[in-house]
């Protein structure tokens, strides 16, 4: 086989790789809404655009290094530095900050009415999801799995109870911090999970056990996901939001506990013996004796 055709074709299967590799349960370019959809455009777009100013970059590099003249003579050297230096950069960049001003209101939510209410509380380290009803009363709660209604708008208001933590659902969206004392909000919509596991995390180092702070999230029909809500987190549904066991949320939560039963492991095994005698436990500000 001929060099080039062996160069073609690692080149192939190295696309082939990188396509199969934006699938998975916290990948950003494997959108399931509007606004994790929003944020993957703008990756493929810089991607295609900085990919192709290389590509242009290493054309002259070959041109200059190949066309058989002496290259420290250039013809019209304002003209490169110009065109090279100022046009280009500056166009590249425009664009960009156009694209972006124009696509922020499909990665924030912004101007969308939401349709429900669901307060997040993170705390070391786990986190508490509350949903409300219209009135604002906390119609269920749930830990390791967070359900959403297909096709919704959900407005998340974010709340951290000791440290900086940050909500993360890459397929869903961007992330946001959840400061002690601030109360930030982040509106995201699921359109089409695909039926394949979709998780969560926060995306803050926040201490030891920080890789604990992991969430499954479990997409339900929009009735099916009112029925859970007001009957209080029925217990059946709590992995999949059908009570069979089986589905994209069941999988995720099933990884998301494996993880932290592996992690909680490797750390014990890390720390000696006083892992296992010393309890997970950081006192909160309320139980430091700050005098009289």
């Amino acid at each position: 086989m001929r060099r080039s055709h062996r160069i073609f074709l690692t080149a192939c299967a190295a696309v082939f790789v990188s396509v199969g590799c934006t699938r998975g349960p916290q990948s950003t370019l494997d959108p399931a809404g509007p606004s994790a959809e929003a944020i993957a455009q703008t990756w493929w777009l810089m991607a295609g655009l900085f990919g192709s100013v290389w590509l242009l970059v290493m054309v002259f590099v070959c041109w200059a290094l190949f066309r058989g003249r002496n290259t420290r003579a250039l013809s019209q050297p304002v003209r490169l530095i110009v065109v090279g230096g100022l046009v280009l950069p500056t166009t590249v960049l425009v664009g960009l900050l156009a694209w972006g001003t124009w696509i922020s209101a499909r990665v924030t939510g912004v101007g969308v009415q939401p349709e429900h209410v669901i307060d997040v509380f993170a705390r070391q380290w786990e986190w508490d999801f509350r949903y409300l009803d219209a009135d604002g009363a906390v119609r269920a709660r749930s830990g390791t799995t967070l359900h959403l209604p297909r096709g919704e708008m959900v407005e998340f208001r974010i709340h951290s109870e000791d440290v900086v933590h940050s909500f993360w659902i890459p397929r869903l969206g961007g992330k946001i911090d959840a400061v002690p004392g601030r109360v930030n909000v982040l509106r995201l919509r699921v359109d089409d999970d695909g039926g394949r596991p979709m998780r969560g995390q926060c995306a803050e180092f926040c201490g030891l056990e920080h890789t604990h702070m992991i969430f499954a999230v479990d997409v339900m029909p929009p009735d099916a996901w009112l029925a859970w809500r007001d009957g209080g987190g029925d217990a059946d549904a709590t992995d999949t939001g059908r009570g069979d066991g089986s589905g994209a949320g069941a999988r995720a939560g099933n990884a998301a506990d494996a993880l932290r039963a592996r992690t909680r492991a490797r750390h014990a095994v890390g720390m000696g013996s006083d892992a296992a005698r010393e309890p997970d436990v950081v006192p909160s500000a309320t139980d430091v004796e700050t005098g009289p």
